[in-house]
């Protein structure tokens, strides 16, 4: 094959950052409708599913089609330089550590899955998580304390939410054997002081784990400063990326570790991983120095609180004192999946939290669901205004309908008896069956 392509050459080598933004440019012009317009949908879920920006969306649709038309190792082959080097030094640059020591998963809970499977603590050694720590990663935990019998502690929260930092100061020792911690949970906006417990475990021999899913890309997040030995993360959230692509870093002890447990588990697919690289690129372009709040600096969260806040009967859920781009909250009255039905209908998308994704920290709060309203980068004070309206005519809206009486139901006349019939059957004892409903199941955290 050629090494450089003729005009008869279907591949065009550009795939890069050439391709993504060359061709497609740089600006921010994935909205096509000014911001005032009430047609335009309102994304709040940038947590959830960060929209692509045009130039990644056009890169993975362009690497899908040629995907399909020429095969898998004919794209493989033209990603070449972006599957084995591009993508890494991006994440290197992004992550503040060699790209030698990143790898591109499918997703955060996968990667640490398949690291927390290889390791070994010894019978009796300690495990440290929080109360807000993802499900899948509890799940995890609770494999690794059932296969080598080692005990999961959960470190306690200061009466504000806060992680208890001089609890673990006094009870750190080389018995602990991993310390996992999530830099932004996924059901409230709390940010976790990850440097400062970086400090305090440096001098002892714990895998120190952070999972930064929901705070790269909106958070300076620098793996070096943390003092993590792993770190991963999701591409499609903040960082706005393709679906089914992830990353992770890798202290060098725990490489080989990982790279055996990851050798039997799936790849992401080749125009994810471009897909990846270009969102990267398109961050590092695009991105202000928003300080260390990130997103929630560039003073919208403050509206975005107002704005629920205004609302009757809402209540935030707003544990520990250092806010992300994040905001969860519940209705008192309304269930959770009725007010984002009817904020979606009038153009608003906002995410449905649920006690069973953080199964140590909502049900103890008292709230099954809950609300989750996440900014983006392209978020504007016009968003935050409609979204405020909008929850306000929902909340309006469904607490009058709840509160107007219901006509009296009316019976159909009884049948005349026909002579000679059957007596009716009689309903067998014990209590009556409960119709079939759909209702929320509550995970129970073992003990």
């Amino acid at each position: 094959m050629n090494a450089t392509p003729s005009s008869t050459d279907h591949r065009d080598h550009t795939y890069g950052t050439d391709h993504a933004y060359g061709t497609y440019g740089t600006d921010r012009t994935d909205r096509t409708e000014p911001a005032d317009q009430e047609g335009r949908t309102v994304h709040l879920d940038t947590a959830g599913w960060g929209a692509m920006p045009a130039a990644v969306r056009a890169l993975v649709a362009d690497c899908a089609s040629r995907e399909d038309r020429y095969g898998p190792h004919e794209l493989e082959e033209d990603l070449e330089d972006v599957l084995r080097t591009e993508v890494h030094e991006r994440l290197g640059t992004l992550l503040g550590v060699p790209a030698a020591d990143t790898a591109v998963v499918t997703d955060a809970a996968g990667a640490f899955d398949a690291l927390v499977s290889r390791l070994a603590p010894g019978r009796g050694e300690r495990v440290w998580t929080t109360p807000y720590e993802s499900a899948a990663r509890l799940t995890a935990l609770y494999a690794l304390r059932d296969r080598t019998r080692c005990t999961v502690e959960v470190v306690p929260l200061r009466e504000d939410g806060d992680l208890d930092l001089e609890w673990m100061a006094r009870h750190i020792d080389d018995d602990v054997a991993l310390v996992s911690v999530v830099h932004v949970p996924s059901g409230c906006g709390i940010v976790n002081p990850v440097e400062e417990i970086g400090q305090i475990l440096a001098p002892y021999r714990c895998v120190y784990a952070v999972d930064a899913s929901y705070s790269v890309g909106q958070l300076p997040v620098d793996a070096g400063r943390i003092g993590c030995q792993l770190l991963t993360g999701d591409g499609w959230r903040f960082l706005r990326g393709p679906y089914a692509v992830g990353f992770a870093f890798l202290a060098p002890r725990l490489r080989a570790a990982f790279e055996d447990a990851a050798a039997h588990r799936p790849l992401p697919p080749n125009a994810a991983v471009a897909g990846l690289n270009a969102a990267l690129a398109h961050h590092t372009a695009t991105a202000t120095p928003d300080g260390p709040d990130g997103l929630a600096g560039q003073g919208l969260l403050p509206a975005l609180r107002a704005a629920v806040e205004e609302c009757p009967g809402t209540e935030l859920i707003t544990p520990g004192r250092v806010q992300s781009a994040i905001l969860a909250f519940r209705h008192r009255d309304l269930p959770a999946a009725l007010v984002r039905r009817r904020l979606a209908a009038r153009g608003v998308v906002l995410w449905k939290t649920v006690a069973q994704e953080t199964p140590l920290h909502l049900p103890r709060s008292g709230a099954t669901t809950a609300l989750r309203a996440s900014l983006g980068p392209d978020t504007t004070p016009q968003d935050i205004a409609r979204f405020g309206r909008a929850l306000r005519e929902v909340v309006r809206e469904e607490t009058a309908g709840a509160q107007r009486p219901r006509p009296a139901r009316t019976l159909p006349p009884a049948a005349t008896p026909a002579l000679a019939s059957a007596p009716a059957p009689v309903p067998p004892a014990g209590p009556r069956p409960r119709p079939s409903a759909r209702r929320h199941l509550t995970l129970c955290p073992t003990p």
